[in-house]
Parts: structure tokens; C-alpha cells; sequence
């Protein structure tokens, strides 16, 4: 990559990285203990905190957060009078879905065609190897310039706000002059790439019921009110004709006006079926970062194997809003359960209820932390000139860090670029970008320092 010393130092590391990594992701750690045994969860928390401890850090602590799962948290002091930075990673994943659509096992990292394969390698294990590799670069060429705090989220995927809570009610714990929050990704694998905006989120579980119980169709089809039909309606009307999203009273127009996403571009990442079109109005950046985007999660209906013919008393769904800066979350929320109500057909029984929240975020691109990452980007890529991009997903951290100490600086940086297919099957990293964005983390804390790269 380059005859930098860091750089030459995280080469070198690589393959203690792919080890720890592979460890970490055989922790089966996804954050609904209804699905999955907290054993998992707990065992990665430990994980993390013995590396922490390992590398020198101190007050290593699992932190127990109201949602019931846990944080982990270390510190690591530098020279008398240096600057803080906070780096954030989370350790809990989502489900694997489909396991029988995974090429290799989810939880068994695996290289395969320059990638490691496995849940959670991008998103966000590999975040976790990504800061310790940072660090273990400086310690061998100097020392680490900064004051550093780490905290490992354990229930980010979840939406359950435990850490937000937690750092509420403990709000000297996480304080910095900048964080770090390792759990974005570069526009594209070798792009380097800064995340300005993240879209907030809600999540909504609706219940449809008409009936005392289900009732057979042949029977009684056609005049009594099939809950699943009325839920099928409900869905149907948060979207227009070319499938943009519609929520009674939420702006749906903005623009985005940083790097843009071509759409042959985006087909090609998200994988669209030959003849599929592309939903919704404006460019595909407008479409994903800077306006409400609805999707239907789960459905709770009969599965097809085994249905009877039967009339369907009641049905559920799990409905997620994605919103863009600028759009208020619980607000949207609330227009989002009106909506609901409001288009629920037959005078059918409809309840809702909210189960996950988190606002969007929008950073300041122009604040000195920036030119420093700037300039460790252009090391760590070379002829690459670091470029501003929002993103769809949501990390209510951010805001709630925001919030707690307004002067601090926030950057997101991270490996889910598009081709990691993160929340899908087949989940991936590059080592390439795990190596050349670790390069970048550490110079950056040398240059936030003051030092040179």
C-alpha cells in the first residue's frame, strides 16, 4: 500500500486481524434473546473487553444498558494535555435470515474471492477490529497521541436506544473532541468517503383484527372482513404508483445535493433483477438520503405450506419509516400511526405501536476534524481525494452524542461499503478497506494530534 510507517505496520497485522475477526464473528451475537441465547451477546462483550484490556486500557467495564444487553467501554490515556477522541463500533449483528441462502456459514467467517464472509464482518465487528488495529499501528511507531475512549454498542441493530439511555444518564462517560463512529462505509470499495447525513428511523408493529376467530372461506368468504386483506390494504397505501413513499403529512421531496449515485450503478449494488425497475421520483442519492422511505419488515399471516382455507381474524406487520435530516423522528412517527389508522378499510380494529426510534443526523463537513481525516485518507488511498456522502441507514448514537456535548466533532467512517451486502445474506468485508481505512483511522489521531503523517 505505502511505505508509510503505519501503514507498513497495519500490513502486518493483517493476519492477527482476519484471526480476531473470525473469532468474534462465531459469537451468534444478535441482540433479540428470543431468537438467540444471550450467552452470545455476553461472550463478545467479553471478547471485546479482554482486547481492550490487553492493549493497555483502563476502567474496562461492561456496561449493563436499560434495554437488558451490554456495552462495553475502555479508556486509554495519552500525553498529559492531549485531545480526546471517542471511536464507536457495535458488536451485535442482525439475524442471519435465509442461513440456507448463505454461501458459507454465517457465523464461520470465510475468504472467499479477496473477501471474508461472515455476519457481522462489515457490519460491525469488523468496526471493532478496525480501532484496535488503528491503535496497535501507533503504539508501534510512537505511541498514541491522544486520549482515547472506546465504546462497543450492544444492541445498535435492535433500535432498543439501551446505550442512548445509559449515556443520558452517565453524561461524562463518553465526553470528546471528536468521535469517531466506525459503522458507515465508503461509496464504493476504494472511494475514500465521509458520511455527513444519516436518515432517523422508526419502527411501528401493527395489528389488524375483524374477527372472533379465523372462519372457513368457503363458508363465510366474501362478507366477512379478511384481516389480512385489510392489513395488505394498509400497506399498500404508504407507497404511491411508482412506489414512492406516501405517509399522510410527511415532506417527501427533498434533494440531495453532495456526490451522486448513478442508476445503473445502484441496480448493479443492490442487485435488482434484470426488467425490475427502480422505485420512486428524483435521483437514486435524493431517493436514499434525503427522503422517507418506508419498508414492510415482517408479516405475520399463514405461511403457505399447511394453509387452511379460512377467512383470517387478525394479522400483524412490522412496518419501518427511514426519514432524512430535518424531519423530527417522533413526529414522524405519529403521522405514521395516523396514516395507518386512517386507511385501515371496514372499520376494522387497528392498533400500533411504536418499538424503535432513532433521529436522523447531519454533521458539520466543514470543522478541522475533517481536514485532518482528509489528509490521513489521502495516505491511506492513494490519488483518492475523500468525498462527502449521506447514507440510508440510521445510528441513533449520533444524535444522542450530539446532543450531550455539542462542541465535539462526529465523523462516520466504516466498511459497509455497497458491495458487504450488510443486513443481507452473504454479508462480506473487504480486507483491503479493512486495512487501508485502518491506516487512515491512525493517521488521522496523529494528525487530530497535532504530529505529522
Amino acid at each position: 500500500m505505502s511505505s508509510n510507517p503505519v501503514a507498513v505496520t497495519v500490513a502486518s497485522l493483517m493476519p492477527r486481524a482476519k484471526e480476531e475477526l473470525t473469532e468474534l464473528v462465531a459469537f451468534k451475537s444478535v441482540a433479540d434473546f428470543g431468537q438467540f441465547a444471550r450467552e452470545e451477546s455476553e461472550g463478545a462483550a467479553r471478547w471485546i473487553a479482554a482486547a481492550l484490556t490487553a492493549e493497555g486500557f483502563q476502567d474496562v467495564a461492561l456496561l449493563d444498558t436499560p434495554d437488558d444487553t451490554q456495552s462495553v467501554y475502555g479508556y486509554l490515556p495519552g500525553p498529559e494535555g492531549a485531545k480526546t477522541v471517542l471511536l464507536y463500533a457495535h458488536y451485535d449483528v442482525q439475524p442471519p435470515l435465509d442461513e440456507a441462502g448463505w454461501t458459507t456459514p454465517p457465523f464461520e467467517l470465510t475468504e472467499r474471492d479477496g473477501r471474508w464472509y461472515g455476519r457481522g464482518t462489515a457490519d460491525c465487528k469488523g468496526g471493532v477490529i478496525m480501532h484496535l488495529l488503528a491503535l496497535r499501528a501507533l503504539k508501534a511507531d510512537g505511541g498514541v497521541p491522544v486520549n482515547v475512549k472506546v465504546i462497543v454498542e450492544g444492541s445498535e441493530e435492535q433500535g432498543t436506544g439501551g446505550l442512548e439511555r445509559y449515556a443520558e444518564e452517565h453524561p461524562d462517560l463518553l465526553t470528546a473532541d471528536t468521535v469517531v463512529i466506525g459503522d458507515a462505509g465508503n461509496f464504493r470499495a476504494g472511494l475514500p468517503t465521509v458520511t455527513t447525513t444519516l436518515r432517523g428511523m422508526t419502527l411501528v408493529r401493527v395489528r389488524i383484527d375483524t374477527l372472533e376467530g379465523n372462519l372457513h372461506s368457503g363458508q363465510f368468504g366474501g362478507a366477512a372482513p379478511d384481516a389480512l386483506a385489510a392489513l395488505v390494504r394498509v400497506l399498500d397505501s404508504l407507497r404511491a404508483e411508482d412506489g414512492s413513499t406516501t405517509v399522510d403529512g410527511l415532506n417527501g421531496d427533498g434533494a440531495w445535493q453532495g456526490i451522486q449515485y448513478e442508476d445503473e450503478q445502484f441496480r448493479k449494488d443492490a442487485k435488482v433483477l434484470d426488467g425490475v425497475e427502480l422505485i420512486g421520483s428524483g435521483t437514486v442519492a435524493d431517493r436514499i438520503w434525503a427522503r422517507p422511505a418506508v419498508t414492510v419488515l415482517g408479516i405475520d399471516c399463514p405461511p403457505v405450506v399447511g394453509a387452511t382455507p379460512s377467512v383470517q381474524a387478525s394479522a400483524r406487520a412490522l412496518v419501518s419509516l427511514r426519514v432524512p435530516p430535518g424531519v423530527d423522528a417522533a413526529q414522524a412517527t405519529e403521522l405514521l400511526r395516523a396514516h395507518i389508522e386512517s386507511h385501515t378499510p371496514w372499520g376494522a380494529r387497528v392498533t400500533t405501536e411504536q418499538i424503535g426510534q432513532g433521529q436522523a443526523f447531519r454533521a458539520d463537513p466543514a470543522s478541522p476534524a475533517y481536514q485532518a481525516m482528509a489528509d490521513a485518507m489521502a495516505v491511506a488511498y492513494p490519488g483518492q481525494e475523500m468525498q462527502y456522502a449521506g447514507q440510508g441507514g440510521s445510528i441513533p448514537l449520533c444524535n444522542t452524542l450530539a446532543a450531550l456535548y455539542p462542541k465535539a466533532e462526529i465523523l462516520l467512517i466504516g466498511l459497509s461499503e455497497p458491495e458487504a451486502q450488510i443486513h443481507a445474506v452473504n454479508e462480506s468485508v473487504s480486507p483491503d478497506e479493512l486495512e487501508r481505512l485502518s491506516v487512515a483511522e491512525a493517521l488521522f489521531l496523529r494528525n487530530y494530534a497535532g504530529g505529522a503523517a
